[in-house]
């Protein structure tokens, strides 16, 4: 094998290496993203869950008012 050859393998490997490491980075970024998503999502969820219960809450008392009436 030339030592030219050498020389193109070796830098092709060490490209396939950075670019290994940088999809890495990548996963790390997008699987921190995706938990805020999920947190976040939550948090919505529950938020939407409160406002049915005071919603229904208030249906109740508007219920109760028209059959005391």
């Amino acid at each position: 094998m030339s030592l030219e050859m050498l020389e193109q393998l070796e830098a092709k490997v060490q490209s396939a290496v950075d670019n290994l490491a940088l999809q890495k980075m990548e996963l790390e970024e997008l699987k921190l993203e995706n938990q805020r998503l999920k947190d976040e999502n939550q948090q919505l969820r529950n938020d939407h869950q409160a406002w049915q219960e005071r919603l229904r809450a208030l249906l109740g008392k508007m219920d109760q008012m028209e059959e005391a009436v």
